[in-house]
C-alpha cells in the first residue's frame, strides 16, 4: 500500500513537472530559411531575454509555445547559422491564444505579417502614421541642410519652427490614439514607450482613461508604477530649485 501510495506521489510530480503552462503559441515560417536559429525574446526587467529558441535545419516553419500574463511586445530574433551578418529582429504585439507570425529571409522585418493580436492591429496602425510623421521630418532635415549651406536664415526659422510643431503633433497623435485605444494595452504600452519624457498631466490622462481591466494589465500596472516613479522625481526636483533659491 505503501509502495502505491509512493507510486502516486511520484506520478503526480512528474505531470506536474512536465506540465508547464503555456497560454501562448506561436506558429511561423520563413520563407528562405535554409539553416539558422530563431529566438523568442521579451524585455524583462529593462533587459532583453531570451526564452526560448528554435534551431531550423531545412525546414523554414516553427513553433513557440510560452506564457504571458498578459499581452505584451515580444521579439522573434533570427540569427542565421552561415557566417553571414543578416541577423534581424522582429517586434510584435503577443496575446494569449494562437498567432500566427510569418515572413521572408530576404526581408526578415520588412515582409512580416502577423494573425491572431488585436494589440498587433492597432500597433500596425499606430506605426503606419509614425511613418509619415518620420517622412516629413526626414524631408526637413534635408531642407534645413540645404538652407544651411545657402545661409538661407528665413528658411532655417521656419523649419525649425515646423519641427517643433512636428514634435507637438506627433506627442499629440499618441495621446489621443491611446486615448482612443483604452480597453487595449497597446495603450499604456505607447505612454511609457514613446512618451515616457511627454508632460506628466497628459501621461495620468490616459492612465485614468484606462478600463480597470487594462490598469491590472503588465502595462497598465507599468505606467502606473513609472508615473510614482515621475511624480517624486518632479517633487524632488521642486524642493531642490526652492531650497537653491
Amino acid at each position: 500500500m505503501k509502495r502505491f501510495g509512493l507510486f502516486i506521489l511520484l506520478l503526480s510530480l512528474i505531470v506536474a513537472c512536465s506540465g508547464e503552462q503555456t497560454n501562448l503559441e506561436i506558429q511561423g515560417k520563413v520563407q528562405g530559411l535554409k539553416k539558422g536559429t530563431i529566438f523568442l525574446q521579451k524585455i524583462e526587467d529593462t533587459t532583453l531575454v531570451t526564452i526560448d529558441s528554435v534551431i531550423i535545419k531545412g525546414n523554414e516553419n516553427f513553433t513557440f509555445k510560452t506564457f504571458i500574463e498578459s499581452p505584451q511586445v515580444m521579439y522573434l530574433y533570427l540569427n542565421k547559422k552561415d557566417n553571414s551578418n543578416y541577423n534581424d529582429r522582429i517586434l510584435f504585439f503577443a496575446e494569449p491564444g494562437k498567432m500566427i507570425v510569418n515572413t521572408t529571409l530576404k526581408n526578415f522585418e520588412g515582409d512580416v505579417v502577423v494573425e491572431g493580436s488585436e494589440n498587433q492591429k492597432k500597433l500596425m496602425e499606430y506605426e503606419a502614421m509614425m511613418q509619415r510623421f518620420n517622412t516629413r521630418n526626414l524631408e526637413l532635415i534635408q531642407k534645413n541642410i540645404e538652407a544651411q549651406q545657402l545661409e538661407d536664415n528665413e528658411t532655417l526659422d521656419s523649419t525649425n519652427k515646423e519641427f517643433e510643431s512636428l514634435i507637438k503633433r506627433r506627442y499629440l497623435y499618441t495621446v489621443n490614439f491611446a486615448l482612443n485605444n483604452n480597453d487595449r494595452e497597446i495603450a499604456p504600452y505607447l505612454a511609457i514607450s514613446e512618451i515616457f519624457d511627454a508632460n506628466l498631466k497628459y501621461l495620468d490622462t490616459i492612465y485614468s482613461s484606462l478600463t480597470p481591466e487594462i490598469k491590472e494589465s503588465y502595462y497598465g500596472k507599468s505606467l502606473e508604477e513609472f508615473l510614482e516613479e515621475r511624480r517624486e522625481m518632479e517633487k524632488s526636483n521642486s524642493t531642490s530649485s526652492n531650497q537653491e533659491s
